[in-house]
């Protein structure tokens, strides 16, 4: 009867441990909004597909370091793309190819000696760059018309600066790229692609 019990508490246990296994914590929320474009008036195009190409492959090792980042240069790409660009044409495609989405990490110079102790140096820089291109094709696959746009944005950050203000930093900067993105690529579709335009 003991050994049964002890069997019993055993299968019990490991059960329990099984189910804990099972059981995958949820990432903490970054605190950050994903950007959205979709409050904006859709940008209509007389296709009837809008295919997102991605060229550019984060190495996900430093120097770079969007893949760090609480919203990814990338996803806010792609993101753009889906939400601001609308088939409504009954053939061809509008092609979107992300050339660039990358963040690279500079270190920078810091004071030494006794000066070190008086100043806050600025420790690293970053160099963002996002490039975005739209090519318009017609049912036989001719490319029709095209327009790129290229946003880029450096900023550095000081030595003793926090982890919510350092993602706060990365935040911004893909926010400020992705809003000139919006409107170059708005205002270049309006004068180069008008016959897509619907």
């Amino acid at each position: 009867m003991i050994g049964f019990l002890r069997l019993k508490n055993l299968l019990a246990a490991v059960v329990t441990l099984a189910m804990l296994a099972g059981c995958e914590t949820p990432p903490p929320p970054s605190g950050f909004p994903q950007l959205s474009y979709a409050h904006l008036p859709p940008i209509k195009l007389d296709v009837a597909q809008v295919k997102i190409v991605t060229e550019y492959r984060s190495t996900g090792v430093a120097p770079n370091v969007e893949h760090l980042f609480p919203v990814k240069p990338q996803a806010a790409a792609e993101r753009w793309s889906r939400e601001r660009l609308k088939p409504v044409g009954r053939s061809g495609m509008a092609r979107v190819t992300i050339r660039r989405a990358s963040v690279v990490e500079v270190p920078l110079s810091r004071s030494t000696g006794v000066r070190a102790l008086l100043t806050t140096d600025q420790a690293e820089r970053y160099d963002g760059v996002i490039e975005i291109a739209i090519a318009i094709l017609d049912g036989s696959g001719r490319q029709t018309g095209a327009v790129v746009s290229r946003a880029q944005r450096s900023k550095s950050v000081p030595e003793d600066i926090s982890v919510y203000d350092r993602e706060k930093t990365w935040f911004d900067m893909v926010e400020a790229m992705m809003n000139d993105i919006n409107v170059s690529l708005e205002t270049q579709i309006k004068k180069h692609l008008e016959k897509s335009l619907r």
